[in-house]
Formats: C-alpha cells, structure tokens, sequence
C-alpha cells in the first residue's frame, strides 16, 4: 500500500485523487500479502493513467449515481419535445402565410406590371389612331363630304378628347391644346373602380369606358369640392358660406356603424353595449392613390398616420368617453380623416344613435339631446344618410321620423336598409321600392355584417369590403326578387357609388349661392382689413420678429447704461449694511431682551474719544470688526447682489416690451437671464474671494480713501438715524400716539433700572400694560437709544479726532467704510469681466435659442394670439387669405368644368348628333350625373 502511495505521490493532484479512488475498491478484497498488493497496485496505475475516465466510472456505485443524475435531465427533455412540436407547428404556419402573402404581392407586381405596359401600348395606339383620324375628318371637311365616323373611333374621340380639346395640334396661338386630362385630374384614369369598391369587392366592373371617364372626372370635381369645404369650415360658423356634408343617423342597433365600417373598409368605430358615440365622428375620406398602407389622423390632436386601425377605435372610444355621464352627449366634434386608394372623397357626419327609452343608469334628458344634437346637423344642406334596419318597420323608424322635420319631400335624404337578410325577399324588395314613404334619393339595401374573425392574423386590406360584397352576392343573386329587372338598389358597392354622386350633385347645386356668399364675405373682410389696418401685413413670424427686435434694442440701451460705476454702488450699499451690522454688534448694541437692568459695561462707547490710545478693547473691537467684514463672503455676496439687480432690470424690460402680455415668453426669457447669470455665479464668486484674500490679513488705507470714507460714512449714519426716526413714528402709530407709547417706554426704563420690580414672566404684561405693547415698548427704547447713539457717532466722525488716519481706532466707522470701499473695487474687476460681459453676450442668444425651441409645434401661432390686438389683425388676415383660396380653387373647378364642356362639344360635332343624345337622355334617366357639367354648377 505504500508503494501505492508513493506512485501516486509521484503524479500530479488530479491524477493522485484519480488514483487514489481506483485503489480504494480494490483493496477491500486482495489478501494482505504485500507484495501481491503492490503489483496490484501498479496495474491499476498503469490502467488509470491509460484510461482515466473509464477508472472511475466503472465503479458499479458510481454508475449507480451517475445513472440517477440523469434521470430528472431526460425528463425535461421528454417534457420539451412536445413544446419544441408546438413551436415548429406555429412557426411553419406563421411561414406558410408570409409565403403565401409574398406570392401574392409579387403577383399583384406582376399584373400590375403587365397592366401598364398594355397601357402604355394601348395608349400610344390609341393616339396614333385619333391622330389619323382627326386627318381624315379634317380631309373630308375640307372636301364638304359626309362622314360616318365608327362606333369604336367615337369612343376613343371621347377618351382622349381632352387632350386636344378641339384646339390645333400644334397648340399655337391663345388656344393652345389643354394639358392631358390625368394631369389635370391628379390621378390615374380608373381610379373610381377602387373608390367605388370594385377592385374589392367580388363584383365586376361593368362600366363602359364613358362611365369610367365620367366618374373619373366626378371624383377630381368631388376631391376639389371637399376640399373647398373643409377651407369654409376655418373661415368661420356663418351658414351661407358652407357646403354640404353626409350625416349618418339611425337608432342604436340599426347596423348604423356597420354600415359605415363597409363604406371605409376598416372595423374603426366604437363598440359596446351601452351608449358608445357621444360626441359627433367628422369623418374625411380621402382617395389617394398613392397610399400604400391606408392610415387614418386625428388633426386636432396632432395625431398623424395611424396605421392600425384598432388604434383609431381606441382613441375614438377614449374620447367619447370623455364626456362625463351626466353631460350625456356633447357637440364637440371628433375630427378623423382617412387616407387610402379604396375610399371615396366623402364627407361623413356620425352622430349619436336615436333612443326610445333611457336606461335605469341613464340621464332622463339622454333621448331629448340626442334628438337636439341630431336635428342641429341634419339641417340643410347637408345630405341625410337615413339608416333603418329591415326587421323594423319604417313607420317606426326613428330615422325616417327625423329627416321628415327638416327634409318633408326627402329631396336630401338617402335610405339605407339594412339586415336585408333578416326578412323574407319579397318584403324586402317591397321595403326598398316603398312608396309610402318616397324619398326622391331612393333606398339602399346592404347586407353589412362583417363574418367574426377567425386565426391568429388581422384582416388584410381591404377584405372587409370583399367579405361584405361577398355576403351580399350570394344572397342577392339567389333571389330573383333583387334581380336586374326588379329596380332596386342593392349592395355597398351600389351605396359607395350613390353617395359619391349624390354628394357631387348636392355641392355642385350649392356651389354657385356658395360662390356669391363668399364674394360677399371677402369684400367685407378687405374693407375691414383696409378700414382697421391700412391692409398692413402681418404674420405671427413678423410679430415675433419685431417683438424680438424691440426687446434687443431696449436691451441694449441698458447694457450700455449699466456698467462699473452701477456695480460699485450696489455692491458699496450691501457692504455699508454689513459695517453698520459690525458697528452695532461691537459698538451699538444694548442688551435689552427683558425688563431686569443692563449688566455691567466694562467700557462705553461714551468715553471712546477720551480713550487711552494703546487701549487693548478697542484696538481688539475694530480689528475683529474688519476681519469679520473681510472674512463675510464678499465674493459670493457681490455676485448675488449684482445677479439680482441684472435679473430685476431684465424684468422691467420684459414689462415695458410687447412679451409683457406673453406669459409663456416672459417666463422664457427671465430663465433665459437666470440660466447665464447662474452658469458664471460660482466663477465669479470664486475669483473675487482669491482677489480679496490679501485683505484677510492686511488692509493698508490711504489718507485719501480716508478722508472720502469720512464723508460717506456720515452720510450713511444720517440714513440710519432717518430709518429709526420712521420707525419710532410708526411705533406711535401703532400704539395709539406718541403719549401712550412715552409711557410705556418710561416703564420699560425704570424697570430696567430696577426702580420697579417686576414679578413673574413678563409675557402676560405688566404695570397694567399688555405683553404686546411692553414689546413695542422695548422696539421703542432700543429704537431711542439707537438714536441717541447714531447722533453721538455722526458728531464723532465730524470731528477733529477722525481727520487723520492714526486715529482709526477712534473713528471705526470711517475705517470700516474705507474697507469695504476697497474690497467693492476690487470685486467689481472681476464682476465686470466674469459676469457683465460674459452676460451681455450670451444672454441675447439664448433667448433667441429658448424662444424658438418654446415656438415649435405650433407654438408660434398661440403665442401671436395671447395678444388680442394681434390675435384679431391676424385672424383678419387669415380669414381674407382663405376666402380668396376659396376663390382661386373654385375658379379652378370653372376652368376644368370649362374643359370638360369643350370636350363635349367636340364629341357632339364629331361623333353624331343622334348618337351623342341617346346617350345623354340614357344617363340622365339613370341620375348618374355623367351629363353636362354646365347643369351640375350653374356656370
């Protein structure tokens, strides 16, 4: 075993403990001979060294445990592999989709690719074939022959008419050729398929190329036309200047907010049980083509680009909550456009729903202002969007009820049905072809429930559309009462396109009135302009800039009015207060905290004049004086005093400047001077305590800084004496005269001479004197006896005695002015160069730096309108430049209303006078409005 021992000893401690445990089991078991134990051992070395590993794990217990070890190892992998199953699962199904929506997009890339390369093909034939046959009409006109022009060449004259608009090819002279018609219109030609619904919905667009040019041309009028609305809606609240908008109204749970989800493609509005919409929705469509991922905005609140529309239903359910409960409606309008290439230009207005009866937890008054907030915007002329459900009789529709107060003949109101699935197709058909109830706009059947989302994913663009259309074609074709022949209006995609032209019509017909009303309004607002103002211009950016302007200049004139001499005077005024605080706490002051008499004065200030001249007290009062007044903290003292009187001259000037009736911009710029002055204080200070330390040890004083110390110091003992003479008066004020205040001062006295013995506390009065006027008492005893003092002083310094500096100790009060003249001159150096210039030169430029950072993001325009003055000239001009806008874009839709006149009048001379009229009389009947745009404006 010892052998055993040294050859393990001989390896290393790893191999040793190796060894060692190998050795262990073995030698249970081998008989006690030694030398069979040492050959055993050296196998066994032999073997460990060979294979270690294997040596060890061997062992029948170690396999035991290290068997066990693993046990709890393999069971969480077992309980892993059916999570790492679900994770695989989900993963290929997430992949799947991704690969399935990228096939998809490319090819939509793809098609859309191939779309406009036919296009641009066709498009070029086409003009080589009107150009040809422009030649040909002009040949046989020349030759006065009759020409039959075709079918199809006609309806390629109207196309692309208004790209010459009957003017020369060459374009020369006034009448030049108009600009093609895409550019004129800002959009592809074909983009009212998406408006109306057709590129998402699963019916076919069956529109002949004339309707599609024609529709093209209504929703660029449409565009226009809200747009002109909206800029009416910031002139101002005057009725005769407007243009109409749709109202949506209908009783709760009528599909009022599905309907509207089907027109814009998008689950957005609130939902629940109770009363959700308590202020009015202001919904915007806008049809962008360009818009790759619809988004919707919130101006008013500065939101902008929402692209998920459950955020939007947020926002919008947050802020009808809002308003508290017992307000129950409000008529604060929510504003919220939507941008996208599968909406029309719509004006939408969704109000509260109608109730017939309030809730157990609702306002009693609920139903009475729903209808007062309903009947305020159903006014004309806007357009009634009437919403009914189809299991409810329209004699009891709240709706209908409603738009028959301000609409009886129904020349404005739209009938929308809806739940049509709900009820048997023949009284479905009956309820949309109602003539008991006739609205000359006509009624709508839509089937808007949207089927519950399923899965893991959101709804993809424009598939709210299509499962609704979807819906609605499987039902309605299965009926034939809803068929071609019956002559009712069914589905979303037949209300998306009413309401564009019903909207269309109703502005177009408004616009002419509009136009004269807003002449009016513009003339009136010019000759105010001209009246109130001398039509001088004004911007918030002008107005800043002049009140800036007017600041700098102020600010300059008091930069060059406040220098040295100003800081040295202000700097000399706190010092004098801290000499007169060492004269009274050395020299002056009295102990008079109570009524018993004065402790005995080991010397009085009385004999000082008559003082022995190496006396040790005084010599000791004024040198601990001066180190007091030297050691005080001069340098942070002058940097206060000095950043105070900067801070407080920077406040008058903001007072007598235009930003004194801005409090945003007043506190702005006194932060401004505040920030400077606080960035050189500790700098400042700093320097001056390092200039000032000299005087610490040694202050060494001229005989002219002597004699001009004398005649300031008198002065400031006169000041002193004149403050107690006003204190003493108030004093007797106070008290009720000088006699009553005499006599309390006389108890005071001879209490402190101790010819009166007080007994007790004094705080409850005595000798028939309160406690409150023995304390004023005292005031005035100490107030007499400071007097008395200052009088003894002044006649001190005038004197002989303090004429010549060897007697300083005789005359502390000039010494101590001396000092504190010198360390103000010393301090106002460093003051001047640290913190007076370095202000003058920085402080401008910060409040130019804070002032813009505070005007950002709209901050410009409330700071003009805190002035009423400015806020009325700028509103004025306002008001002035949006009424001529309105002008400019109304003349614009003139000019391409004119166009579109002359391209008809070339189509009627080119294409056939009889042709042209069937067609014409053919839409007209249909109330389309493909007609003449003449008619729709009164141009």
């Amino acid at each position: 075993m010892s052998a055993q021992l040294r050859a393990a000893g001989a390896l290393g401690p790893v191999a040793r403990r190796v060894t060692l445990q190998a050795i262990r089991p073995y030698h249970s078991q081998l008989p006690t001979g030694g030398l069979q134990r040492t050959e055993h051992a050296s196998r066994a070395l032999r073997r460990s060294m060979r294979f270690p590993a294997n040596s060890y794990h061997n062992a029948v217990i170690v396999r035991n445990a290290s068997f066990i070890r693993l046990l709890p190892k393999l069971a969480l992998k077992f309980a892993r592999i059916p999570a790492l199953f679900g994770t695989v699962m989900i993963g290929g199904v997430a992949w799947i989709q991704y690969q399935a929506i990228q096939v998809s997009n490319s090819a939509q890339e793809v098609f859309g690719n191939v779309k406009n390369t036919v296009s641009t093909t066709a498009s070029g034939l086409w003009g080589s074939a009107v150009d040809i046959a422009e030649q040909t009409k002009r040949g046989w006109d020349n030759t006065k022959e009759e020409f039959e022009v075709p079918e199809w060449l006609a309806n390629l004259f109207k196309s692309e008419g208004g790209q010459n608009g009957g003017n020369n090819n060459n374009g020369s002279g006034p009448g030049g050729p108009e600009p093609p018609l895409k550019s004129r219109m800002g959009a592809a030609v074909g983009a009212s398929a998406a408006a109306y619904g057709y590129d998402d919905a699963a019916e076919e667009d069956d529109r002949t190329p004339e309707e599609i040019s024609k529709d093209d041309q209504m929703m660029y009028m449409t565009k226009m036309m809200i747009e002109i609305r909206n800029l009416l809606q910031k002139v101002g609240q005057s009725s005769t200047v407007s243009l109409p908008s749709i109202v949506v109204i209908g009783s709760q749970s009528s599909g009022k907010s599905s309907v509207l989800e089907a027109i814009v493609g998008h689950e957005f509005l609130p939902k629940g049980n109770n009363m959700i919409t308590r202020r009015p929705i202001e919904l915007t469509l806008v049809n962008d083509p360009k818009v790759s991922a619809d988004y919707g905005e919130f101006p008013d609140l500065g939101l902008h680009r929402i692209t998920d529309f459950s955020l939007i239903q947020k926002n919008l359910t947050e802020l009808n909550q809002s308003v508290p409960e017992h307000q129950c409606v409000s008529d604060d309008p929510i504003r919220l456009t939507i941008h996208s290439p599968r909406v029309p230009d719509l004006s939408l207005i969704d109000l509260p729903g109608y109730i017939q009866v309030a809730g157990e937890n609702q306002p009693r008054e609920l139903k009475r202002k729903i209808s007062e907030l309903c009947d305020k915007y159903i006014r004309g002329p806007n357009i009634i969007l009437a919403i009914s459900a189809a299991d409810v009789d329209l004699a009891n529709s709240t709706a209908l009820q409603a738009s028959r107060r301000v609409d009886p003949r129904g020349e404005r109101t739209i009938g929308v049905i809806t739940k049509m699935d709900l009820v048997d197709p023949e009284k479905g058909a009956a309820i949309l072809s109602d003539k008991q109830y006739p609205l000359r706009l006509g009624y709508v059947g839509v089937i808007s429930r949207a089927p519950q989302q399923t899965g893991l994913f959101k709804r993809d663009t424009g598939a709210l559309l299509r499962q609704i259309s979807k819906n609605e074609k499987s039902y309605f074709s299965t009926h034939p009462e809803f068929g071609p022949d019956s002559g009712v209006s069914i589905g979303t995609v037949t209300l998306r396109k009413k309401l564009m032209h019903v909207l269309e019509q109703q502005m177009s017909s408004k616009l002419q009135d509009t136009t004269a009303a807003i002449q009016r309004e513009l003339e009136e607002t010019s000759y105010q302009f001209k009246v109130q103002y001398n039509e001088e211009p004004m911007t918030a950016e002008a107005y800043l800039a002049a009140s800036l302007d007017d600041f700098k200049h102020a600010f300059k004139r008091f930069a060059s009015s406040f220098g040295r001499p100003q800081m040295q005077q202000l700097l000399k005024e706190a010092l004098d207060q801290r000499v007169l605080d060492q004269l009274a706490a050395k020299y002056w002051n009295k102990p008079i905290e109570d009524l018993s008499p004065a402790p005995f004065e080991p010397e009085s200030l009385a004999d000082l004049p008559k003082a022995d001249p190496n006396s040790q007290f005084w010599h000791m009062q004024l040198d601990t004086a001066t180190s007091a007044l030297t050691r005080l903290g001069v340098g942070r003292l002058a940097a206060t005093v000095v950043a105070n009187a900067i801070q407080a001259n920077v406040d008058k000037l903001v007072n007598k400047s235009t930003f004194a009736k801005h409090p945003s911009a007043r506190q702005v710029i006194n932060e401004a001077a505040a920030t400077v002055l606080a960035d050189r204080s500790y700098t400042t200070s700093d320097g001056i305590e390092f200039s000032l330390k000299p005087y610490k040890y040694e202050v060494d004083i001229q005989p002219q800084e002597w004699s001009q110390g004398r005649d300031h110091v008198a002065g400031v003992l006169k000041m002193e004496l004149d403050q107690c003479q006003r204190a003493m008066n108030n004093l007797e004020n106070s008290v009720g005269g000088k006699r009553k205040l005499k006599e309390v001062m006389n108890f005071v006295d001879k209490a402190r001479k101790g010819e009166i013995v007080v007994e007790g506390e004094t705080r409850n009065g005595a000798g028939g004197f309160s406690a409150a006027l023995l304390q004023k008492g005292r005031e005035a005893v100490f107030l007499r006896d400071r007097a008395d003092i200052i009088n003894m002083r002044i006649m001190a310094v005038k004197s002989r005695q303090c004429k010549s500096l060897e007697n300083k100790y005789y005359c502390p009060e000039v010494f101590l002015d001396a000092v504190a003249t010198k360390l103000t001159q010393t301090s106002v150096l460093f003051l001047n160069v640290e913190m007076l210039n370095d202000f003058y030169a920085r402080f401008p430029r910060e409040v130019e730096s804070k002032l813009g950072e505070q005007m950002l993001g709209g901050g410009l325009e409330r700071f003009a309108s805190e002035d009423p003055r400015i806020r009325r000239h700028l509103d004025l001009i306002r008001r002035k430049e949006l009424l001529e806008l309105v002008l400019s874009k109304i003349e614009g839709l003139r000019r391409f209303n004119r166009s579109d006149d002359d391209i008809d009048q070339h189509n009627y001379h080119g294409h056939g006078h009889r042709a042209y009229n069937g067609n014409l009389g053919k839409k007209s009947a249909s109330g389309s409005g493909s007609g003449s745009s003449r008619g729709r404006f009164g141009f």
